[in-house]
């Protein structure tokens, strides 16, 4: 057995208007105790609490903050820290991980923590009622004392260790006597705040949480998250201080912010995806987009350029995979489709759809920045080369919704969205976008796509993988699953007495190194 000294790339680190930002500043705040009250905005209200089914960042993030994972990862240097996990060895195959765990912990309710809480978290995971059942599925969780356990994912997965930063421990108790419907109702954590109360639509509550096993964390001693979805009422609010943060701006708002007395803006990279996706899982069966020769076509047909700087101001790089330059094996040689509708029409030629054709498309509402927009551009490019909408329009839902029928693969034969992946390679959200029918946002399957996969998740070989990517995204630019689209820069901004606020470039963010400066 080797001890893991685990590091990845660093996220990229965020710029502010102001001064940088440390979780120093955040601990010399805090010699009172836990003081003040932060309010976050979101751009959507969560689906829900209950870590397995959580479908968007923003639901993570209110989770993050009531339960806490066996390990947590560095912000800023992307090193894997220990969390309720204190020390952890890996068998040199890669496929045993035995963990010790942090003595001492309670949950919110008083219970104690130990070994049986992390096999109910992989037990009440993989209920099928969950979005993200079947990465629970995949792992099996050994019981060695009170407080060790010995995992094992059930197919060999080169990105384990650093995904376990996304698996929320719950309480056994908790699970016991209430299943996973009580969770959803009340989630019960070890993390650093407790759930208060949740008014759908209006604010979700957690306060600090006394007895927290960090000692002197957290800083502040209330957290109220407050869904707005209107940007408009959003920026009004940072602007009054009547919120702390906000995120998912665009370009323009955060523009409008310059110069705003009490606002700092903050700038980074997004490791996040977005594309229109084919599906060909379900309600794509028999379509015209399960021909490779339409799919290239509507990737020339679109200006995603135009898009990017119409709405975006520039602040996007086009995307020609779904490997980010943030990720290992980003292939730079491997240029995106450029637009060109009379390639495209050509292609549709050849695929016998010379006079165009009609299909179903879906977008959701208030999930994304400017998203709604960036559908209906794209919507309109497809109709200059002869691709219309049934209904004559996209279906808009509610995000809420629209993550359902996604999970349920009820949604048109085109819809889209975006993957973002928090553990420096693109294999989650290539497995949770390609999975096929075993994965809950899935739309596409392709058998050598599923090869490919299949040998990354099992080639250790740092160099070795990175070739395979390189690989697949030559194959995935050639037999596109996707209409790429782009990878934005992301706009937040905070209050200026807002200290120790760090978030990386998966927008996933931690709220007990957070302070209120008088």
């Amino acid at each position: 057995m080797i001890v893991l000294a685990a590091c990845a790339p660093p996220a990229a680190a965020p710029t502010t208007g102001g001064a940088a930002m440390t979780s120093g500043e955040g601990a010399a705040a805090s010699s009172a105790g836990p003081t003040g009250t932060l309010i976050v905005a979101l751009p959507l209200d969560p689906n829900s609490l209950n870590p397995p089914n959580a479908a968007d960042r923003m639901a993570g993030n209110v989770i993050n903050q009531i339960f806490d994972s066996l390990l947590t990862v560095d912000n800023e240097t992307g090193e894997i820290l220990p969390s309720l996990a204190t020390a952890w060895e890996v068998s040199d195959d890669g496929l045993e991980y035995t963990f010790q765990l942090r003595q001492g912990v309670t949950f919110h309710d008083g219970a104690p923590f130990n070994a049986d809480d992390v096999v109910a978290t992989f037990e009440a995971g993989k209920d099928p009622v969950n979005a993200y059942a079947s990465g629970y599925e995949n792992v099996t969780v050994e019981v060695i004392d009170e407080y060790t356990v010995k995992m094992r994912p059930n197919t060999p997965d080169v990105t384990f260790l650093r995904s376990l930063v996304g698996y929320n421990i719950i309480s056994a108790e908790q699970f016991a006597a209430e299943g996973n419907a009580g969770i959803e109702a009340k989630p019960i954590g070890a993390g650093p705040f407790k759930f208060v109360e949740w008014n759908r639509g209006n604010r979700i509550v957690l306060d600090a949480f006394e007895d927290y096993w960090d000692e002197g964390k957290p800083y502040v001693a209330r957290v109220i998250f407050r869904p707005i979805p209107e940007s408009s009422t959003r920026l009004a609010a940072i602007q009054t201080g009547e919120v702390h943060i906000i995120n998912r701006l665009s370009a323009d708002e955060a523009k409008s912010l310059e110069g705003v007395a009490g606002v700092e803006q903050i700038t980074y990279p997004a490791d996040r995806v977005y594309y229109i996706a084919f599906n060909n899982l379900t309600t794509g069966v028999g379509k015209p987009t399960e021909d490779v020769r339409v799919r290239q076509a509507m990737n020339y047909a679109v200006d995603r350029e135009a898009i990017v700087n119409a709405l975006f101001d520039g602040n996007a790089r086009l995307s020609a995979g779904f490997v980010t330059p943030w990720n290992l094996g980003f292939d730079e040689s491997l240029q995106p489709y450029p637009y060109d509708p009379e390639r495209a029409r050509a292609l549709l030629t050849e695929a016998g759809y010379a006079d165009g054709f009609t299909i179903g498309m879906a977008c959701p509402v208030g999930a994304y920045t400017s998203f709604e927009e960036v559908c209906q551009a794209i919507a309109n490019y497809l109709a200059e080369v002869g691709i219309t909408l049934e209904g004559g329009e996209i279906e808009f839902l509610e995000s809420g919704v629209y993550w359902d029928r996604q999970a349920k693969k009820e949604l048109p034969p085109l819809f889209g969205d975006s993957w973002s992946a928090a553990v420096g390679e693109a294999l989650p959200r290539l497995v949770g976008s390609l999975g096929g029918m075993n994965e809950s946002y899935s739309a596409w399957s392709d058998p050598t796509i599923d090869e490919y996969l299949a040998r990354i998740s099992s080639t250790f070989d740092t160099e070795e993988r990175a070739v395979l990517y390189r690989e697949l995204q030559a194959y995935m630019f050639e037999n596109p699953p996707f209409i790429y689209l782009y990878e934005p820069v992301s706009f937040e901004a905070i209050r200026t007495n807002v200290k120790g606020y760090v978030p990386n470039s998966v927008e996933q963010y931690y709220l007990k190194d957070v302070s209120l400066a008088e």
